[in-house]
């Protein structure tokens, strides 16, 4: 590991308890800085409603700590918006977010246009499929982004079992981005959840860049904050344990060929010369094959798109 990695480590590696909830709210009134917490969600009906009570309850009606709960629906066919909106979250579909360009599939997409919806100086991303949820997920990420003005970007770090084994989870982490990041951003190589849904930023450096539109969103966001703002203004912050629904080995798949996708576009700017990812499926005459896209767009800097200009003049 490289001395410079060790150093960050020590210096801007944290637990939850190091920022007691109180410091963190005198942090806020005496910045005046605001805070969105966005979930991005599809068909997760059965966990959103309640991550939506826990922080409404804990850190808004409590504590005013969060200012807006925005759930972007990416196209549920159940009912997540329904749930979502009981729950007391502001629930805007993914299409009617600047619908002069057509939406793509993917969760990049969902939190780039969230960028549109909220307002906060300080924008929270919370997967929505989490179950046994702490409002410690949210106080810990977004607490160094409030006390310590150097800090541009802030990770969630936490144990993910898998069924009843711990630390087994974060499969695509250890076999893909991992070594990704070891071996090409070595600066990097102390996240313990580099590709974890949870983590916080302030605007100023959301606004500025790039959103891969799939599940590269998490690596390339780190990379390009890497070398947009430095290792200096990255952290992370121990928040415990983090349970969710797992997905099946070709969906990890399909998952991992999106985030080499990213890395090998931010080491060449180049071109993939087969943007497909076959994969197999024993069927009624053997192993048959199934060929999926990978995700090769990517959406600008939101500070480029004119609608979000407009807006901030306003």
């Amino acid at each position: 590991m490289l001395e410079e990695v060790e150093r960050w480590l020590a210096t801007r590696s944290w637990s939850v308890t190091e920022r007691p909830l109180h410091r963190v709210m005198a942090a806020k009134r005496s910045s005046g800085q605001t805070v969105s917490v966005v979930l991005p969600a599809l068909n997760e009906e059965d966990t959103v409603g309640d991550i939506v009570a826990i922080i409404r309850h804990d850190l808004m009606q409590q504590v005013p700590l969060v200012d807006e709960i925005v759930v972007v629906d990416s196209g549920s066919t159940d009912r997540t918006a329904a749930v979502a909106a009981a729950a007391g979250a502001r629930v805007v579909h993914r299409d009617a977010i600047l619908p002069r360009i057509p939406a793509v599939p993917g969760k990049g997409e969902v939190l780039w246009r969230s960028l549109l919806v909220t307002t906060g100086d300080v924008v929270c991303f919370v997967d929505a499929d989490l179950r046994e949820f702490s409002s410690d997920f949210v106080t810990g990420i977004v607490g160094p982004l409030l006390t310590d003005p150097d800090v541009d970007l802030v990770k969630a770090m936490y144990d993910r079992p898998l069924g009843g084994a711990a630390g087994q989870g974060g499969r695509v982490t250890e076999l893909m981005a991992r070594p990704l990041l070891n071996m090409h951003w070595p600066q990097l190589a102390g996240f313990v959840q580099p590709l974890g849904g949870e983590y916080a930023a302030r605007r100023s450096l959301l606004e500025q860049l790039p959103f891969p539109v799939g599940y590269g969103v998490e690596l390339g966001m780190l990379v390009d904050a890497l070398h947009l703002v430095g290792l200096d203004a990255l952290a992370q912050v121990d928040v415990g344990v983090r349970k969710h629904r797992h997905q099946d080995g070709q969906a990890l798949g399909r998952m991992s060929a999106a985030i080499y996708r990213t890395a090998q576009l931010r080491l060449a700017r180049g071109h993939l010369i087969r943007p497909s990812l076959t994969q197999f499926e024993r069927g009624e005459d053997g192993f048959e094959p199934r060929t999926y896209s990978v995700d090769t767009e990517e959406r600008p800097p939101m500070v480029e798109i004119t609608e979000y200009a407009e807006r901030r003049v306003a």
